[in-house]
């Protein structure tokens, strides 16, 4: 058999099942749809995940290895651990489990992207994306004072793996006292612009009434929406919504 076609045989035999959210995403971007045994739930519900539509294609778990062993996975994914009696219960299953850390910067999101999809078979798929990472990694000229708020005007560390993001969208990420935009802050020295996660916007919560403020609704005009979704691992799908946020800049 041609060494194209040996590496395409061993990646088949591999069926893996994602535990988390962050996992999942890795998974559903970089496995062939045969390889892919289970996905959290959380990859499956629309206002969690900008992959839902993929995730609904597989079956799911409840982030637990014993509800993923039933759709009998050699390798599983998750991210923060499982524990202990996991790891014993994989190992005496014969499942390989890895289990990667949470990631700090966008060359960690590489090089797990990397390490996932050579567990999977499929450097092909990591490389491709890599590429478009390639494209953003020179961020715009001209970087803007921001910040991305969620609910309660929760917002980032400048140096945090999502200020990294942003920094690719042309944006810089505002220090803030306890990592929270503030009404006074918003009164006396506001950002240039407001970057705004509608992240569970739509559910009633003493939070989202925080964008309903006079002073917030005042930045209006310098306000963009971004999809909060991909924030919430910031892992491979924030390549998109970086592009996406780029493009409102012009």
């Amino acid at each position: 058999m041609p060494a194209s076609g040996l590496a395409l045989a061993a990646s088949a035999a591999v069926r893996a099942a994602s535990l988390n959210l962050c996992t999942d995403d890795y998974l559903l971007l970089l496995a062939e749809p045969q390889q892919i045994a289970t996905v959290s739930y959380l990859s499956r519900l629309p206002e969690e995940s900008v992959l839902w539509r993929q995730g609904r294609s597989y079956p799911a778990n409840n982030g637990t290895l014993e509800s993923a062993v039933i759709h009998r996975p050699s390798l599983v994914l998750t991210m923060g651990g499982g524990g202990r009696a996991s790891g014993v219960i994989a190992a005496r299953l014969g499942i390989r489990v890895l289990d990667l850390p949470y990631p700090q910067s966008i060359d960690d999101v590489v090089l797990q992207a990397r390490t996932v999809a050579a567990a999977l078979g499929t450097s092909n798929r990591a490389e491709e994306l890599v590429r478009k990472l390639r494209r953003l990694r020179t961020a715009p000229a001209g970087m803007e004072d921001a910040a991305l708020v969620g609910g309660g005007g929760m917002s980032l560390s400048p140096g945090s793996l999502g200020a990294e993001w942003l920094r690719l969208a042309g944006y810089r990420q505002r220090a803030l006292p306890n990592g929270r935009l503030s009404y006074e802050q918003l009164a006396t020295d506001p950002p240039k612009w407001l970057i705004r996660s509608d992240y569970r916007q739509r559910q009633a919560s003493r939070n989202v009434r925080w964008f309903d403020h006079p002073l917030v609704r005042r930045l209006q005009s310098r306000t963009l929406v971004t999809d909060g979704r991909p924030w919430t691992c910031a892992g491979l799908p924030m390549i998109a919504e970086v592009k996406r946020l780029r493009e409102m800049r012009r």
